[in-house]
């Protein structure tokens, strides 16, 4: 695919690196005290993608517990009301297990917690889908889950809570602040930084 004067297929293919930069621009900032950790987790992600193991356990979950591949939808009736010039199809990430297309990430972070005998997954959520579908996999996969969430989300999403709590999540209110995602965030890592040897952050 060329766009101006980029060739994006080669661009793709090599950014971001292994370290996270595009070029001399990008990489992330953690704390020293978890520059290990991250490390540890870079170098059980590319390891255990090459593993033959992991990759048919994957595609096994994915087909047989979150029902993908999802299908493709022709939405004949809007792209007729459009003209019938253009046809229009959805992709179906609403029927995968859960309700939404989070559980493919999910389900191979947990996946990945699993490989590297880690205990615990960790995250926020705002409107719940996340935390909903890192419970799902942690349940799936009998690892605990620590879910932060501030307390103007809680009120707001009380469905996904309950959902989160049935599939044995920890929620955990966030009171700070403005009791929304951004200080679910932060307290989330907070308490990532003190459980790192047993648990993964999840985004």
């Amino acid at each position: 695919m060329k766009f101006s004067n980029v060739d994006f297929d080669t661009y793709f293919a090599n950014y971001p690196d292994k370290d996270g930069y595009f070029g001399k621009y990008g990489g992330v900032y953690v704390d020293d005290k978890l520059k290990a950790a991250m490390a540890e987790i870079t170098e059980a992600y590319y390891s255990i993608c090459q593993s033959r193991k992991f990759i048919a356990e994957l595609r096994r979950i994915r087909k047989e517990f979150q029902g993908r591949p999802t299908p493709v939808t022709h939405l004949e009736r809007l792209s007729d009301a459009l003209g019938g010039k253009v046809q229009l199809y959805a992709k179906r990430e609403d029927l995968n297990h859960s309700g939404a297309h989070k559980l493919n990430h999910c389900m191979g972070e947990a996946l990945l917690a699993k490989y590297m005998g880690k205990k615990k997954v960790i995250a926020e959520t705002g409107a719940g889908q996340h935390g909903v579908a890192l419970a799902t996999a942690a349940a799936y996969f009998g690892l605990e889950c620590d879910i932060y969430m501030g307390s103007v989300d809680i009120k707001k999403q009380a469905p996904n809570v309950a959902r989160m709590k049935i599939l044995g999540a920890n929620v955990i209110e966030v009171t700070h602040g403005l009791k929304t995602l951004k200080e679910a965030v932060d307290a989330a890592f907070d308490a990532y930084s003190k459980e790192y040897k047993d648990s993964i952050y999840c985004i």
